[in-house]
């Protein structure tokens, strides 16, 4: 039989080579296990601050409230609040709480009630039905005209040429006028008292176009501005409010007056407020026009009724064509607090019938309005910094969505305390927000509580944009929160 031998000089070694081997493979395991224990102890470490970390950020870096700073993007974040709460961002806007229906005597057809200050809606009754403003376009009209003076554009000591449509004699029969007529010297100012006191549609037409040069190009201005307030259902065609096709609704131009009075308080002293108009006076008639020792000025009183009579009552306008009633803007303010209302529809059969009806509805609506209702009035939006984990960001910002200002009822006051005494507020919103976030994404909530009931809510919005960390530093953190209770993340 035949035995064969394979022989291999490289794999082949004696005792002493195999124990020289073992002690190195020995001390290769013995390094890296030595090795890995110093990263699992550092990885341990760091894992260990990372949480102290981690629960330090949670204790103390939560709701951080701070002064009311605009951010960069703050106008753009304001547009994104309008798309995501259109009815809560508008002028004017309902009761953040409900409350029962009061049971006015409202004569009108249409009728709305507003607190100024907070810009909340205190009562309603057909508000929204379109009817012609008449003149209380001029308010509008008003308002192109302060804005272009305010631009530097012109003043209200500019002398106005008088077309020769703005005379007097060449208006309706019907047409409400100042007395205007051919040569006459008039200011800007004077225009304006023309129409806020005696309603003149020669001083409409007159300051039309003097501001844009047509009657067309004024209109466009004045629809820009409803168009700017968002008055989806207020038009205009002409300046004076003599036209059917002009068009509004209580609600929306009591949003207009708001907004109105916001622009240019002065204007209810200077010329809602005044009872008489005297025009002309002898520095503005023609220079060719002969006066006698017995020729007086021509006294106009103030179409609106209720001055001198409703306490505080300061404006604004009234109108009547046929087709709208007799319609009123009216305002009214006693200590600090101010109120609108707008009537429209108003019955009667004549001027007298009408003024009684504007009187009485004016009336009722605004000492409801005085009797029941305080504003609590917050001037800044409520602003915290919130930490943000496992994301691009350390914080974010976050604002109040929109105004927290809010009528209280006072019913639920106590005549001992102050207002503010009584009111608590209370921000809901979590220790942290993880990972990614949006722009515009509600984190919490600012509560308004009087006496133990909850009036206003208010959502907390975050103002950035943050991106989240690798999923490995997530996963990282998911479990140094769960190490610290947070079981839900």
């Amino acid at each position: 039989m035949e035995v064969f031998t394979y022989s291999d000089e490289t794999n082949s070694f004696d005792s002493g080579d195999k124990n020289k081997l073992s002690f190195k493979q020995y001390l290769k395991n013995y390094i890296s296990l030595y090795v890995s224990s110093i990263i699992i102890a550092l990885l341990a470490l760091l894992f260990i601050i990372f949480t102290i970390n981690n629960a330090y950020i949670i204790k103390n870096g939560s709701l951080q409230i701070y002064e009311n700073e605009p951010g960069a993007n703050e106008e753009s974040f304001n547009l994104l609040v309008k798309q995501l709460y259109p009815e809560e961002t508008k002028i004017n806007h309902p009761l953040p709480y409900s409350v029962a229906h009061p049971d006015l005597d409202i004569s009108a057809e249409s009728a709305v009630l507003v607190d100024y200050t907070t810009g909340n809606i205190l009562y309603e009754k057909n508000s929204e039905t379109k009817i012609p403003p008449a003149s209380m376009t001029k308010l509008v009209e008003m308002y192109v005209v302060l804005d272009e003076v305010e631009k530097g554009k012109f003043t209200l000591d500019d002398i106005v040429p008088l077309p020769e449509e703005s005379w007097a004699q060449n208006l309706p029969k019907d047409a409400s006028i100042m007395f205007l007529n051919q040569g006459q010297k008039v200011t800007l100012r004077e225009l304006l008292l023309g129409l806020s006191i005696a309603s003149g549609n020669d001083a409409s037409i007159a300051v039309a176009k003097y501001i844009a040069g047509s009657m067309e190009a004024f209109v466009e201005k004045m629809n820009a501005v409803c168009k700017s307030l968002g008055l989806e259902n207020t038009h205009f065609v002409e300046s004076s409010g003599y036209s059917e096709e002009n068009i509004t609704t209580a609600k929306e131009f009591a949003q207009f007056c708001t907004e109105y009075i916001r622009c240019f308080p002065f204007t209810l002293k200077e010329f809602h407020s005044q009872k008489i108009l005297e025009y002309p006076k002898k520095e503005n008639l023609a220079d060719w026009h002969k006066t006698s020792e017995t020729e007086h000025p021509i006294l106009q009183y103030n179409t609106n009724k209720l001055l001198g009579v409703l306490e505080g009552c300061d404006g604004l306008k009234t109108g009547f064509i046929y087709e709208s009633g007799y319609n009123i803007s009216l305002t009214a303010k006693r200590d600090e607090r101010r109120f609108i209302s707008v009537t429209m529809k108003g019955p009667g059969n004549n001027s007298k019938e009408g003024n009684y009806y504007r009187i009485k509805d004016g009336t009722n609506l605004m000492e409801y309005a005085f009797s029941n209702f305080v504003d609590y009035k917050k001037n800044n939006f409520t602003r915290l910094k919130l930490p943000v984990l496992a994301s691009s960001n350390k914080n974010i910002s976050v604002r109040a969505a929109y105004n927290e200002s809010f009528s209280v009822p006072k019913i639920l006051l106590n005549e001992k305390k102050n207002l503010s005494e009584m009111v608590e507020v209370k921000i809901v919103a979590p220790k942290f927000i993880f990972g990614k976030i949006n722009e515009g994404e509600k984190v919490g909530n600012v509560l308004y509580i009087v006496n133990g009931k909850v009036l206003n809510t208010v959502p907390l919005l975050s103002q950035n944009d943050c991106a989240p960390a690798s999923m490995i530093i997530q996963k990282l953190y998911r479990l140094s929160l769960w190490c610290l209770g947070f079981n839900h993340i």
